[in-house]
């Protein structure tokens, strides 16, 4: 009973029966004349004492772990789980407060665009109303980008207006080469024709201009200006230097160089060259990056290779010397490209995307700069650059021994031999140039680039001029249902797939500022110490041959 806790241990049953006994028997001793009566009395009154210690005793026991099981019983309910007793169950959880609800991003405004059923007639076709304005203020939208550096060479190219500004009568003399006259009025393009472009060259470039208002409806100035779709650019520094030298028209075109003063322009391949069924440049500059994962630069082919067309420039046929001879084996696999044959088999021999199998690519221009250079620098083959004259709007953007190696142009064999042994002497490095260049051309001369670059360009040539643009009496409006849907084969295809469906959501990149004096002459002499010291490595290698004894 000590572990129900009442005491020292002695039974209050057996104490309470012996002192009644010995009571008992004490009495009969005294008194043996007692009665039987009297015996039967004290017998039942020590049953009753004895039953009433025991209910006693069991109550206590009871009451006892009754107490105890309540206490743990309570104990346990204030660490177990809540069952699903009604009797135990805990409050509900409050419901958490509801999450505000995000802005639905707005659906991208599609621009419409539709063709008269029937009569493909252009003429009156450009809808009546204007391309909707800008989605928002620029203030609005959060900040933009720096532009690339190569943007900054647009306050070079109009430097030489940016004293006098640009007049009616400067814009008027560049008509002695233009092909033709656009004149852009609140959002709406007139051009007036001059004299007939190769190829498609104007019809592409017209087409990019009418991309670009629909990309950024509402933002294009108003503006006049002369564009030459011919290769060679004409304006003469030379000739307006001096004290009273005149101010030079401005001319845009694709290329120039340093003695001329040419506006460069993207050129019309960049929404697709259907004579030779080279697709617009998004498309194929998504083609291009996934032929690159196709051969791993160690796997490729440890040549220099070169494609293209020899009969443009005295410069491509010297470098058809260059091919593997019985004679000679300069490292170089040259091909020449014949493109009337190659239409007539239907371009399966000229996808660009297929032919980033070798090591290096040689890039050399034809007539003027080729557009066949931004394909060649996005192939993650080492460049070889062979010197060259010319540049376009973002080239001016590229470093040697950075983006590509330097090539002699008056020693094209012996230079293209050195580069490709040094590049499989260096295979980290090389590999490491020709993938800097294409990061390049993949990621900062990407359509969006592109359409800011030209928007920059534009905005600042507006600013340069002194008189308010009307529409020529002989223009006529242009527009994307005017130039699409009377237009057949890969005309129309490249056009429809390189139009701009919407407009951006965003606002253009941020144009930086132009060059100091001093950048300038920093980058001109970072430009030539690195050719230089390409040029020190050659001349050292074929000193160390020639001292050579003959095998």
């Amino acid at each position: 009973m000590s572990k129900l806790g009442l005491g020292s241990g002695i039974n209050p049953v057996v104490s309470a029966g012996a002192t009644i006994f010995r009571q008992l028997k004490k009495s009969r001793k005294s008194s043996s004349t007692a009665s039987s009566t009297t015996g039967v009395v004290l017998l039942f009154f020590l049953i009753v004492v004895l039953l009433g210690a025991f209910i006693s005793v069991r109550w206590i026991n009871v009451a006892s772990i009754r107490s105890i099981t309540d206490t743990d019983t309570k104990t346990q309910n204030l660490i177990e789980i809540p069952t699903t007793s009604t009797s135990h169950r805990a409050p509900p959880p409050q419901p958490l407060p509801p999450k505000p609800k995000l802005k639905p991003k707005p659906k991208p405004l599609i621009i419409p665009f539709s063709c008269p059923i029937g009569n493909q007639n252009s003429t009156g076709i450009c809808p009546s109303t204007p391309l909707p304005p800008p989605l928002s203020d620029d203030a609005s939208l959060p900040p933009s980008p720096s532009c690339p550096d190569y943007f900054r060479w647009i306050h070079e190219d109009l430097r030489p207006w940016k004293s006098t500004g640009i007049t009616q009568e400067m814009v008027k003399r560049a008509r002695r080469t233009a092909n033709f006259r656009l004149v852009i009025l609140d959002g709406r393009a007139y051009v007036e024709y001059y004299r007939p472009s190769f190829q498609s060259r104007d019809v592409f470039t017209l087409w990019g201009i009418l991309q670009l208002l629909r990309h950024y409806p509402g933002r294009i100035p108003d503006l006049e200006l002369m564009f030459d779709t011919v290769d060679w650019p004409v304006i003469m520094a030379r000739d307006y230097r001096g004290r009273n030298a005149s101010v030079p028209p401005p001319l845009f075109r694709y290329c120039a160089d340093v003695s001329t003063l040419d506006i460069v322009f993207p050129d019309w391949s960049f929404w697709g060259w259907p004579e030779i069924n080279i697709k617009p440049w998004e498309a194929l500059r998504r083609e291009l990056k996934e032929g690159n994962e196709r051969v791993r630069w160690m796997d490729r082919e440890p040549y220099a290779y070169w494609k293209g067309n020899p009969a443009v420039a005295a410069t491509r046929q010297d470098l058809l010397k260059c091919n593997v001879s019985e004679a000679h084996d300069w490292n170089a696999r040259i091909y020449a490209q014949d493109w009337f044959q190659e239409t007539r088999k239907g371009f399966k021999e000229s996808d660009l995307a297929n032919q980033c199998i070798h090591r290096y690519k040689i890039y050399i221009e034809g007539t003027t700069w080729s557009v066949s250079e931004k394909y060649i620098l996005a192939c993650n083959s080492l460049t070889l650059l062979v010197k060259p004259r010319y540049y376009d709007f973002f080239t001016r953007g590229l470093m040697p021994v950075q983006h590509y190696w330097p090539v002699r142009s008056n020693d094209k064999c012996r230079s293209i031999k050195f580069a490709v042994d040094w590049g499989n002497s260096h295979k980290q490095k090389a590999q490491a140039i020709g993938k800097e260049a294409s990061s390049f051309i993949q990621e900062k001369v990407k359509m969006e680039y592109v359409y800011d670059y030209m928007l920059h360009l534009l905005t600042e040539y507006a600013k340069l001029l002194r008189y308010k643009p009307t529409r020529p009496p002989n223009a006529m409006e242009l527009c994307s249902e005017s130039m699409a849907c009377p237009a057949e084969g890969l005309v129309k295809k490249f056009m429809m797939d390189s139009m701009v469906k919407s407009p951006h959501d965003s606002a253009p990149c941020t144009l930086p500022p132009p060059f100091s004096p001093v950048e300038l002459r920093m980058l001109a002499r970072r430009t030539a110490n690195a050719i230089k010291q390409v040029e020190m490595w050659e001349q050292r290698a074929w000193e160390s041959q020639a001292s050579k004894p003959m095998q």
